[in-house]
């Protein structure tokens, strides 16, 4: 069973959706003990960094989520579910994260809006291609230079550059996905880029921790 981690943020029902339509069962919750419990888990999210550090917070999930990246099931991160892993973020003012990851998330600086020669719309919304960095395992049936859906206004910043697995360049290159140990995270959304996101949730959900 897959867990998707439900702390009041994003459309969580399209993510378990995908892993359905690929032959995983997986539930919605907010439970810590079915978290606890379940083969794979996902930490989806849509929205501001600091709400959902609280929500997860207010729910006593953040202790849940540290022990099970630390017990080597496999575990993904989707959108805001990547930007919280590291250690803060500058939405709304300065704001601590999960700290599994180190580094920092930022905004898109606003000069790409005015660059000369195409002006770079902020959020980052659409379909944009990926150029693999790592051969995580999540992205083996993936080509390079494959395109997925994005929707952000800040990105990551990874202190330690080994764990990129791609890019993506929008005006400037940024870290669009990340790989280390049992953990994989995604900026863009696998569960709204039809079949190449659709190959990495089949793939996430075969894994064995």
């Amino acid at each position: 069973m897959i867990a998707i981690i439900d702390y009041g943020m994003g459309n969580l029902r399209s993510v378990q959706k995908g892993f359905e339509r690929v032959g995983h069962d997986a539930v919605v919750t907010s439970d810590a003990s079915v978290i606890m419990n379940a083969a794979h888990v996902v930490l989806p999210g849509v929205g501001a960094f600091r709400d959902c550090m609280k929500n997860l917070g207010d729910m006593g999930l953040i202790d849940t989520v540290h022990k099970v990246v630390e017990s080597g099931r496999p575990f993904m991160g989707i959108c805001l579910g990547l930007q919280i892993l590291f250690d803060e973020g500058e939405e709304f003012g300065i704001h601590k994260g999960l700290g599994i990851l180190p580094g920092r998330v930022v905004k898109f600086p606003a000069s790409i809006e005015n660059n000369t020669e195409q002006i770079y719309k902020i959020p980052h919304m659409g379909w944009n291609k990926i150029i693999k960095k790592a051969d995580a395992p999540h992205l083996s049936d993936i080509p390079d230079g494959s395109f997925f859906y994005f929707v952000h206004s800040y990105y990551v910043s990874p202190t330690d550059m080994s764990i990129a697995a791609t890019t993506t360049n929008y005006g400037v290159e940024f870290v669009s996905s990340v790989w280390k140990d049992n953990v994989f995270a995604t900026q863009f959304h696998p569960e709204k880029s039809q079949e190449m996101g659709l190959r990495i949730l089949k793939t996430f959900g075969s894994l064995r921790g």
